[in-house]
This record gives C-alpha cells, sequence and structure tokens, in this order.
C-alpha cells in the first residue's frame, strides 16, 4: 500500500456517517485494496463542487492503494422521476445519457486518479437482466422496507403517488453493488437507504456486507439549499476562473469554513480558527473567503489563472472596473422592442438561467444599464447602447442595429 491520510483522519474529515465503522476499519487494516464503489447517473453533463466533496474522499482513499469503481448509471438514468416531482431527475435518451456521460467522465478525472479507477456502465448487466431476475431481486424485499424510507414515507401519509419505478431504482442500484463486488459504496447524506439496501442484498446472496460511507451535502451560495444547477445555486468545475473566483467570493460568510473542510486540505486548526474568527468577528471574512477563492480556483485551473481571478475580481468588483473582454450583445430593432421584456432578452442571451432567474435578478437591482437600475416590468425598448450589468461579474456591451445608434 502507497502512503495517504491516517485512517481516523480518512473517515473522519469530510464524512458524515459510515456504516459500519468498526467494520470498516478492520478492512482497512488488512492491507488488501479495497473496491470503492460510487455511481452517478448522467443527468447532467457537469460537475460541482458538491460532487468534488465525494470525489475528493475517493481520491484519498485511491492514495491508499484502494480501487474506485464507477458506475455509469445509464439505466437508472432513463428512470427518472416518474413522480414528476423532480426537476433534477428528467427521463433521459440513451443518446443524452452517453453525451452527459463523457462529459461528466472527463471532469469527474480532474479530481479523482483515472490510473485507479474502474469505470462499469449498469448496460454489462441489466441489458440481458430478465423478467425472471427482477421478480427474484424484488422478492427479496418489503413494501413496508421501502416504506421506512423518509421521502416514501412522507408521501405516503399524505396520498401522494408513488411509482412503481421508483421502488425499482434502490433495487437496481443495489444490484450494481452485486455486480462489481463493492466492498464499500459512497453517496451524500440522501443516498442512505438506497446504501443500506445495497448492504441487504449482499448479504442476502451470501457475500460481505458492503460499507456505507456517507459524505455531507454540500450548501450552495444561497447558503440554504443543496447545491444543484438546476437551483443555480452550484459552482461548476469547469467554470471560467473568473466565475468560479467570483462565485466562491459569493457564498455567505458562515459557509467559509464547511467549504474550507469539505473542499480544500487546509489543516484542522486553520479550519478551527477561521470559523472561530469569522464567528466573533475578528477578522474580515473576505480575507478568508479571497484565501478559499484562491485555493479552489487554483486546484481546477493553476495558480496562474487563479492570481488573475483574483485581480479581476478585485478590479471589476472590489474597484467597479468594467472588464475590458466583455462581450457585445446586438440589440433588436427598435420597432421590434416594446414586446420584449428585459428578463427574455437576459434569458435568450444566456445572461441568466432563465425568464424566471432574471426577473428574480431584476427584483434584486442587481440588473443595471450604464449604472442605472433597470424595473422588473422593463421592456427592451427601455435600453440603448452601452454596459449592461448582471449581477456581480457578468457584464455585456449593447449595441444598436446598424443605422439606429442616435435616437
Amino acid at each position: 500500500m502507497s502512503g495517504g491520510p491516517d485512517i481516523k483522519s480518512l473517515l473522519r474529515r469530510g464524512v458524515a456517517e459510515v456504516m459500519v465503522a468498526d467494520e470498516l476499519e478492520r478492512l482497512l487494516a488488512e492491507g488488501r485494496p479495497l473496491r470503492l464503489k460510487m455511481g452517478f447517473d448522467p443527468s447532467a453533463p457537469d460537475i460541482h463542487l458538491g460532487h468534488v466533496v465525494g470525489l475528493r474522499k475517493l481520491r484519498q482513499f485511491q492514495e491508499l492503494g484502494h480501487v474506485v469503481v464507477l458506475i455509469v448509471g445509464d439505466w437508472t438514468a432513463r428512470i427518472g422521476d416518474p413522480s414528476g416531482q423532480s426537476a433534477t431527475r428528467p427521463v433521459l435518451t440513451a443518446e443524452e445519457v452517453r453525451a452527459n456521460a463523457e462529459t461528466y467522465l472527463a471532469q469527474f478525472f480532474r479530481v479523482v486518479d483515472p490510473d485507479r479507477t474502474e469505470v462499469r456502465w449498469q448496460s454489462e448487466w441489466f441489458s440481458d437482466f430478465g423478467l425472471s431476475d427482477l421478480v427474484a431481486l424484488t422478492g427479496r424485499f418489503t413494501v413496508a422496507q421501502f416504506l421506512a424510507r423518509e421521502d416514501f414515507s412522507a408521501r405516503f401519509g399524505q396520498g401522494r403517488p408513488i411509482a412503481i419505478t421508483e421502488l425499482l431504482y434502490p433495487l437496481l442500484q443495489a444490484y450494481d453493488s452485486l455486480a462489481v463486488d463493492a466492498d464499500v459504496e459512497f453517496g451524500g447524506t440522501d443516498q442512505k437507504f438506497n446504501l443500506l439496501v445495497g448492504r441487504d442484498l449482499l448479504q442476502m446472496m451470501g457475500r460481505p456486507p458492503q460499507q456505507c460511507l456517507l459524505v455531507p451535502i454540500l450548501p450552495g451560495t444561497d447558503g440554504t439549499r443543496k447545491m444543484s444547477k438546476s437551483l443555480g445555486n452550484y459552482i461548476g468545475v469547469d467554470e471560467r476562473p473568473a466565475e468560479m473566483y467570483g462565485k466562491t467570493m459569493s457564498i455567505p460568510d458562515h459557509l467559509v469554513s464547511t467549504y474550507l473542510e469539505l473542499l480544500t486540505d487546509a489543516p484542522d486548526g486553520e479550519v478551527g480558527r477561521t470559523a472561530a474568527e469569522i464567528q466573533a468577528g475578528e477578522t474580515n471574512p473576505m480575507e478568508h473567503k479571497k484565501r478559499l477563492a484562491l485555493s479552489l480556483t487554483g486546484a481546477f485551473h493553476g495558480p496562474d489563472a487563479a492570481a488573475a481571478a483574483q485581480s479581476h475580481f478585485e478590479r471589476t468588483v472590489q474597484g467597479r472596473e468594467v472588464p475590458e473582454d466583455i462581450g457585445d450583445l446586438p440589440l433588436p430593432p427598435r420597432t421590434e422592442r416594446a414586446g420584449i421584456r428585459v428578463s427574455a432578452l437576459l434569458a435568450a442571451a444566456g445572461l441568466a438561467a432563465s425568464g424566471a432567474a432574471a426577473k428574480r435578478l431584476i427584483d434584486q437591482g442587481a440588473v443595471t444599464l450604464n449604472g442605472e437600475t433597470l424595473e422588473r416590468n422593463a421592456t427592451a425598448d427601455a435600453l440603448g447602447a452601452g454596459i449592461l450589468k448582471v449581477g456581480k461579474r457578468r457584464y455585456v456591451r449593447l449595441i444598436e442595429p446598424t443605422g439606429e445608434e442616435t435616437s
């Protein structure tokens, strides 16, 4: 085995729960390479820092000589969310799954060592999975067991529908563990039930039970909800350095120490001091955030790009300078502008994730033209040539159509 973090630290920092801790410690002490399972449904192509919490833990295990088995959920991704309750779990075609997975894998290996990773696709075992196999699998569990899961229990108690396919999802994920001989499965705390089903299934099949390691759910930049691209509170690992740095600077003060603990190698003492100083008001949180933003941006883009991103932030946000390298956005002809909402224009230009997101930015006073705040109900005929600023970091130069430069 190679060197790396010690076992006690490995199972403490960045870990929410281990089931069962003493069993896992004994396995790690044996010295043999363990098979570390982690699955993902390629419902979206991009990885954000919320995913990185678990990926960093996998990398730390790899540094001790263990092997990551990454399951691409090309079958469970096609289940989606039959209840219609989750915007983050749409039903996907096989082509969409493949395209998303390729992007995901490229970003995944920016954290995890590819030389110590085995990539497996569910279709390897589920393409020949027949009705008799499915009946045998479902026969090992009861409806009562699945209704013990918190979200199923809540919906059942409220009389809200639960699709049969939703009950299949944990079973298919559990079967993945059987197919790849998993020793340990990794997941967020919201995956606890599914991981335990896998543990039970292995035991039913006469195999050693898999250990379950749960990592914390990272709060998004809004400071309250879990980080999610669909919620717009995410920091993507593939974002431009200036965007990654700027988004990190936007997190609430109380999250700085959490991000330091879960996303960096800062010593425990530094994490503790940062939390204490911010809580006591003994230091300017801005300086702690800058160190965090520089560290995160440097981890994904290198120190030079991180330093340039910091300089950009200090000029444009702290110094309120307009960047030199902003893009141009041609305005529609004046005769066509009256019926176009500014919010719709922002969404169409990619300056906001959606029309609703654009409206929220306008309501917050975060959209200005040449320094003047725009109103929510403003239409595009209120716009003209100038610098449009959206939020704290996005700028675009509005251009009048040829021949309409003057009014």
